[in-house]
C-alpha cells in the first residue's frame, strides 16, 4: 500500500474543490484538475468560481502555502479522488461518460499501488466500471492487481460544505479490506466524523437511498400543496399543525426539487430496479410536475391581469438557485419555472432576480423578454411576483409586493391566518 502524501482531485465543481482545499490545509499536496481553464485559473490564483461560504479562505491559504495547485492536466499522485458529474441522459438513465473519461485520463499516470477514489454520485457499479476502463488501458495493472478502489459519496449541504465535511459521518466502500482501510486514513486526515466501511456498491446505493428518502418526503409535501389548494387551505398552517404530533415531521413544499443530487439521485436506483421501485419512481414524477403545477397558477394570474389591463403582463421571478443562499443552478425548478415562462408567455417581460449571480443563465440569456434585475426593481416593475426562492435577501420584501399578484412557492410571505 503506498504512503499517500499527494492526493489528485479531478473536478474542481461544488464537492471537488471544497474536498481539494480541505485536503491541502491538512498538509497534503493536492493538485486539482478540471475541463474548464477558467477554474483552473480562479483556484491558481487563490480564488473560489462560484459560492460557498468559508471556501475562498480555504483556497486561498492553501495556494499561498503551495499545497494546492491546479491544471487541466491529470498528473502522477499517491491517490486520485473523482468527483465528477454524472447525469442522466434523456430516458433517466445514468450517464458515466465523465467518469469514464477520467478513468482513462488518470490511467496513464498509474505506476501500481495507487488509490482510486470515487466520489461522484453513481449508481451501483459505478466504481466497478471506472476499475474496469483503467484496466483496460493498463493491462499491466490489472494483471498486477494492486490497485486499491473505493467509493466515498460525499453527504455535504451546499452552503454548510466546509463544516459538514469535517463533522458528517462519512461511508467509505472499497474494493477490498485494504482498499477500505487506505481510504478511511486517507479522510482521517480532516474528518472528524464516524468512517463507516463496507462493500463498493452498498456505499454506492447509500448515497442513493439518503437522497431518495429525502425525496420521498419532498414529494409528500408537495403534493399536500396542491391538495391543500384545492380544498382552499392554507399548506403551511396544515403541517405546521400536523408537525406538532410527536411522531410526524412533515417537510415544507416548493417549486420542486432541484440540485445536482436529490433530483437525480432516485433515477439511479429507478434505472437499477425499475420493477422494484415504485415509490421512488412516483416521488420523482410528483417533483418533476411541480414546476408545471406552478406555471398554472401564474397563468392563472396573467389572465386576470390581461383582462383587467389589455396587455400582457411584466413577470418578476424571484430567485432562480435551486436551494436557498447560493449560486447553485443546478436542475432548478426555479430556472426551469423562469425559461417556461419566458417560452410560454407571449408579450410578457420576465423579471428574472438571482441575487448571487452577475449574468442570467445560458437558458435565458440572449432571450428579448428577459431582464436580470434587483429585487427591488423587480417588485417594483412587476404586476406578477413568483418567489421560487425563499433567499434570505427577500424576506423583507413583502411590503414593496402589496397591491401585486403574488405567487408565493416557499411561504416566505405568508401571514398567520386569523380566525
Amino acid at each position: 500500500m503506498t504512503e499517500i502524501s499527494s492526493v489528485a482531485v479531478i473536478g474542481l465543481g461544488y464537492i471537488g474543490l471544497p474536498t481539494a482545499a480541505i485536503l491541502a490545509s491538512s498538509g497534503l499536496r493536492v493538485h486539482g484538475v478540471d475541463v474548464s481553464q477558467r477554474t483552473v485559473d480562479a483556484v491558481n490564483a487563490g480564488s473560489v468560481p462560484f459560492v460557498e461560504p468559508d471556501l475562498d479562505r480555504f483556497v486561498q491559504k492553501a495556494v499561498a502555502e503551495g499545497l494546492l495547485t491546479a491544471s487541466t492536466q491529470t498528473p502522477a499522485a499517491d491517490a486520485y479522488i473523482v468527483a465528477v458529474p454524472t447525469p442522466f441522459h434523456a430516458d433517466k438513465s445514468p450517464d458515466l461518460s465523465y467518469i469514464e473519461a477520467a478513468g482513462r485520463n488518470l490511467a496513464p499516470q498509474l505506476r501500481g499501488g495507487e488509490l482510486v477514489i470515487l466520489e461522484s454520485t453513481s449508481p451501483p457499479g459505478a466504481t466497478e466500471r471506472l476499475a474496469e476502463v483503467i484496466h483496460e488501458a493498463r493491462e499491466d495493472l490489472a494483471e498486477a492487481g494492486n490497485l486499491l478502489f473505493a467509493h466515498c459519496p460525499e453527504r455535504v449541504l451546499p452552503g454548510k460544505v466546509m463544516t459538514e465535511l469535517v463533522t458528517n459521518d462519512r461511508i467509505v466502500g472499497g474494493s477490498s479490506k485494504a482498499a477500505a482501510e487506505s481510504a478511511k486514513g486517507l479522510y482521517e486526515r480532516f474528518c472528524r466524523g464516524e468512517i463507516l466501511l463496507t462493500n463498493l456498491r452498498t456505499a454506492e446505493m447509500a448515497k442513493l437511498v439518503e437522497n431518495s428518502f429525502r425525496d420521498v418526503n419532498i414529494a409528500f409535501a408537495n403534493e399536500l400543496s396542491m391538495i391543500s389548494r384545492d380544498l382552499d387551505i392554507d399548506v403551511w398552517e396544515l403541517i405546521e399543525l400536523a408537525n406538532h404530533h410527536p411522531r410526524v415531521n412533515i417537510l415544507q413544499p416548493g417549486p420542486g426539487v432541484g440540485g445536482h443530487c436529490i433530483a437525480v439521485d432516485p433515477w439511479f436506483i429507478v434505472d437499477a430496479a425499475p420493477e422494484a421501485a415504485r415509490i421512488i419512481r412516483s416521488a420523482r414524477e410528483v417533483n418533476d410536475s411541480k414546476p408545471e403545477w406552478v406555471i398554472d397558477q401564474v397563468k392563472v394570474k396573467a389572465f386576470d391581469v390581461q383582462q383587467a389591463t389589455g396587455r400582457a403582463p411584466v413577470v418578476a421571478a424571484l430567485g432562480l438557485a435551486f436551494k436557498p443562499n447560493i449560486d447553485d443552478l443546478r436542475e432548478s425548478p426555479a430556472l426551469n419555472i423562469a425559461v417556461a415562462m419566458a417560452e410560454q408567455f407571449s408579450g410578457s417581460t420576465i423579471l428574472a432576480v438571482e441575487p448571487h449571480v452577475d449574468e442570467l443563465p445560458a437558458s435565458l440569456a440572449g432571450r428579448d423578454n428577459v431582464e436580470l434585475v434587483a429585487p427591488e426593481t423587480a417588485i417594483e416593475r412587476a404586476d406578477i411576483v413568483v418567489l421560487l426562492v425563499d433567499h434570505t435577501a427577500f424576506a423583507d420584501l413583502k411590503p414593496l409586493a402589496a397591491g401585486k399578484h403574488v405567487v408565493d412557492t416557499r411561504g416566505q410571505w405568508r401571514e398567520a391566518r386569523v380566525l
